[in-house]
């Protein structure tokens, strides 16, 4: 795809069923009622020029430059503010609109700078596009008098500048950050000609001010007032790919433009359906880490983890693998032998590491890291609708009445997503908000939770438990939607559960930390406010009781009729980018792709004819079960593909100690991870810039990724397996990802009809896409549940085994920050450290009060499973007694404190609920200290700085 600059046509406007006809320079033109004028002529082919128009944004009206002629009104209407009218004639180029744009656009540059034809933007400037589209050749007007072009340039911004001597003061930049964005950092200062954009609040620069640098008002800006630092360095782009981004699980389109093999920027892609053109910190600005001086290029091997790691060809590392893995499966059996597939990974990439373990090694053993974020989720909604997935589309939230969002930060985890729903609750909507913490959400420029239930962690199962009871109790339940879609016996047996005076609000606020009142007001609310939709993320199902949550989330939403149309349903929020995939191919022990379990023999004769091998009836180890059979020296080789299991695993000693007992030890990554200090071998990785394949977000949607450029390690991740795969002695011939995604679509019944072609020519597909549903499946269970009817699940509340005392009375939660990523590879690999250079634990003031600890204090956080330091933040965020950090940075290794307990049904770490006790500290910990210093030493081999042996 060459580049090119994306059209813009002028504000969408909402359909209509009532259409009008009318006349634009004598074409006539039938549109929805309510469109404007200038979306019409663009229906026609024609162009309007313009400046403070441009989609996304409402009508302004302010550059009038967009004049027109209409017949029958006085005066030259902007065409971006006016609706067409049924016989309505307009002119958009006649003598009088040249002279009046001309004479606009004169003013416009008169107050430019000098160097406009040969500034960074040239060629990439609306303001020169519309100079040039009025025919504007020569300025009358002098630089003499009064002008802004002595205006200071503001370069506090890690990636983008804001150079006022070039603004128009069109307010594109002002309404994006209001509109789309929803986080009303800039606004126009002053009056006339005195007017400018400034940052809120009083800030002096954008790095004080409330901007999260999504970069909406870099994308909206008509000039080069606000411009990537990327484009000043390299240039202007020559041409673009359109791809998928690779951090979180809303998987937003963009245009990833480039200058030869280099990339320039990351354009949000107007088309893309999930983002709808928006983007965030770490999709449109990092990605640096692509080609980041600590990125390992070459395979490395070692005999031991003590010894320093030598440089090898590709063959050579491929082929000491192959035969460490056929001796340790000659020697122990096949069982010794495993795998992890990664979140961050193709689904083709997924689905060939799977087909490896079970194919090539011969066993189940292979887990990945979605089971330990979302398989409560796959677990629940399995069993109560019958699909492991979402319900609805990200374009439903539109329609939604009643928000309720649980153990979810969608504006930090999820941003885009969070700005559509920020921007429907300003609409009207109404918000509910169950969370031990006061996130953004609760509370953010014009958006204020309706109700905010900060209950103590690990009681999610006891506050639904206590909405389901208000529902029934007081009739709020949906009858008719139950009985003609769900089971009716088992609701019932529901019904009577959650009746019951121990599960009133009354009897368990005191469980939960809330009041009774709220408790009830929330329910109510859900249950009678409208349109009802559920979103929910890992603080649901990180728990000992995830899938039991889950469960209780889809009782409630079959409980009120919220499920099967626009608007409503039950939305698990993903972290990874593509945790659905992972899930949906086959990565977990039990299950081959598509959800199916491996001891149905029809499943497997499918997979058998297609593989050639038998596939073991019975399901394989878990992470947890490896390290367990490693440290009592049963298991003995493990390939991780793109997971730091080291850093993001619970009970960081267990996970350490089982790795170090392993002979050998795969790690198939970008950078030398915690995981890889235990490593024997590594395979260098490659980034999605750099292969092709497709992601799945949260909402079920197939998207292609793109390769951008050629590997820098000379393989996509898909090549190194298939190689490896040949060298133990499969014969796979794979020549391009489409030939594994048909491979897929054979044997996975819910992507039976996805290939390239059609993902080329539609964008995206949702699944289930099959004969069924052959345009894919934007919302689920419309006409009826997958399962046949919807199932009701008692979930009865018990409390986690870890459990507060005197040695450890706080509990701690974690979560994430908008400018940092999971473990942080890639985002601390780039220039957004500035916001989160460190982890930090959040303590209210009464518990920092009387441990005498302030902020910026360095504090020792212990559990029952280890310790580490950290320095503290006192706020008011959370509530006494509980305490809160992130799990971003390495140095602070959040999860030495974790604990190994987990979820009853599919063992996902419960690391949202740990007893700990906090004391002030000196500083960080000794093993702190030795990891800084080990992390040197990786930093220095990743570099090639003499601290391995050269490659013979």
């Amino acid at each position: 795809m060459g580049y090119e600059r994306q059209a813009d046509f002028g504000t969408p406007e909402v359909r209509s069923e009532t259409e009008v006809t009318c006349f634009i320079d004598g074409r006539e033109v039938t549109v929805p009622a309510g469109t404007t004028v200038m979306r019409a002529a663009a229906l026609t082919g024609g162009s309007i020029p313009k400046l403070c128009a441009t989609d996304n944004l409402k009508q302004f009206g302010s550059c009038r430059l967009c004049l027109v002629e209409i017949d029958g009104m006085r005066g030259t209407p902007a065409s971006c503010t006016t609706p067409v009218a049924s016989g309505m004639k307009v002119h958009t180029q006649t003598p009088r609109l040249e002279k009046l744009r001309r004479g606009v656009m004169e003013l416009y540059i008169s107050d430019h700078p000098l160097d406009c034809l040969t500034c960074s933007a040239n060629n990439d400037c609306e303001l020169q596009d519309q100079a040039a589209a009025v025919g504007l050749r020569d300025v009358r007007f002098g630089y003499e008098g009064e002008n802004h072009l002595g205006a200071a340039t503001d370069t506090s911004n890690p990636y983008f500048d804001f150079d006022p001597s070039k603004c128009i003061v069109c307010s594109r930049c002002v309404r994006a950050c209001d509109e789309v964005q929803g986080t009303f950092a800039l606004t126009i200062d002053g009056r006339g000609f005195a007017s400018k954009v400034s940052a809120g609040l009083g800030s002096d620069d954008y790095l004080s001010s409330e901007c999260v640098s999504c970069g909406a008002c870099v994308q909206a800006c008509p000039t080069a007032t606000l411009q990537e630092k990327a484009v000043k360095e390299i240039g202007k782009p020559e041409r673009a790919v359109v791809t998928t981004c690779a951090y979180c699980g809303v998987g937003c389109t963009f245009r990833a433009e480039m200058r030869g093999e280099q990339l320039v920027r990351m354009v949000p892609w107007k088309d893309g359906k999930a983002n709808r053109g928006h983007s965030c910190v770490k999709g449109r600005f990092a990605w640096g880490y692509a080609q980041h001086q600590e990125r390992v290029l070459s395979p490395m091997i070692r005999e031991s983890i003590d010894q320093p790691w030598r440089e090898v060809s590709w063959e050579e590392a491929l082929s000491h693998t192959a035969r460490e893995i056929n001796r340790i499966r000659e020697t122990y059996g096949r069982n010794a032998l495993g795998g992890i597939t990664s979140s961050r990974c193709t689904n083709e990439e997924t689905f060939l590491v799977q087909k490896l373990i079970r194919a090539g090694f011969g066993t189940n053993n292979v887990d990945t890291c979605a089971r330990v974020c979302h398989s409560p989720t796959g677990y629940g909604l399995k069993t109560t609708f019958g699909t492991s997935a979402g319900t609805q589309d990200f374009d439903s939230v539109e329609d939604t009445d009643v928000i309720l969002v649980i153990g979810a930060n969608p504006t930090d985890g999820h941003p885009v997503f969070a700005s559509r729903m920020k921007r429907r609750l300003r609409q009207g909507a109404k918000l509910i908000v169950i969370d031990p913490r006061r996130t953004d959400l609760v509370r953010s420029p014009h958006v204020e939770a309706d109700f905010h239930l900060p209950l103590r962690p690990g009681t999610n199962v006891a506050v639904l438990t206590a909405m389901a009871h208000v529902i029934v109790t007081e009739g709020l339940a949906d009858e008719a939607f139950i009985r003609e879609r769900c089971d009716w016996d088992e609701y019932q047996h529901w019904a009577e559960f959650v009746s019951a005076a121990r599960n009133s609000p009354e009897f368990l606020s005191p469980v939960i930390g809330v009041g009774a009142d709220a408790i009830r007001g929330a329910a109510r609310l859900y249950a009678t406010g409208g349109n009802g939709a559920i979103y929910y993320g890992l603080g649901v199902t990180e728990h000992s009781q995830g899938s039991s949550t889950v469960m209780a989330i889809a009782n409630l939403a079959m409980a009120t009729g919220n499920i099967g149309r626009r608007g409503v349903g039950v939305n698990p929020l993903r972290g990874q980018n593509n945790v659905q995939g992972a899930c949906d191919m086959g990565s977990f022990p039990h299950e081959l792709s598509g959800y199916r379990h491996v001891s149905d023999a029809e499943t497997r004769a499918l997979f058998e004819a297609e593989w050639g091998v038998p596939i073991d009836p019975e399901p394989g180890l878990r992470i947890p079960n490896m390290l367990d059979a490693a440290t009592d020296g049963v298991f003995k080789a493990i390939y991780i593909q793109g997971e730091d299991i080291l850093q993001s695993d619970p009970d960081t000693r267990h996970v350490a100690a089982g790795l170090a007992a392993m002979e050998c030890v795969i790690v198939h990554d970008l950078f030398l991870n915690e995981t890889a200090n235990y490593a024997h071998v590594f395979l260098p990785g490659s980034t999605f810039l750099e292969k092709n394949g497709t992601f799945t977000n949260a909402e079920r949607r197939i998207q292609p990724v793109r390769k951008v450029m050629e590997p820098l390690n000379g393989y996509e991740d898909w090549q190194v397996t298939q190689e490896l795969a040949r060298a133990i002695g499969l014969d796979w011939n794979y020549t391009h990802p489409s030939e594994i995604m048909d491979e897929i679509a054979r044997l996975t019944p819910t992507f039976a009809g996805v290939n390239y072609k059609r993902l080329d020519a539609e964008g995206s597909l949702q699944w289930p896409v099959n004969d069924k549903a052959p345009d894919g499946s934007p919302i689920m269970h419309i006409d009826g549940f997958v399962r046949g009817r919807g199932k009701f699940v008692v979930t009865d509340y018990v409390p986690t085994d870890e459990r507060t005392g005197p040695r450890f009375p706080l509990l701690l939660t974690t979560g994430r920050i908008l400018s940092q990523y999971n473990v942080g590879a890639q985002t601390r690999r780039t220039a957004n450290t500035v916001w989160h250079p460190e982890d930090v634990l959040e303590m209210h003031p009464t518990d920092a009060e009387n441990r005498g600890v302030k902020t910026g204090d360095w504090v020792r956080l212990a559990s029952r499973s280890g310790e580490t330091t950290l320095r503290a933040l006192v706020t008011d965020r959370v509530a006494p007694g509980v305490v809160y950090t992130t799990f971003h940075h390495p140095a602070t290794q959040a999860n030495v404190v974790t604990t190994d307990y987990s979820d009853w049904a599919t063992n996902c770490p419960e690391y949202k609920v740990t007893a700990v006790q906090v004391t002030p500290s000196n500083g960080p910990s000794d093993w702190q200290e030795d990891y800084e210093a080990q992390a040197a030493r990786s930093r220095r081999i990743a570099g090639h700085e003499g601290a391995m042996e050269p490659a013979e």
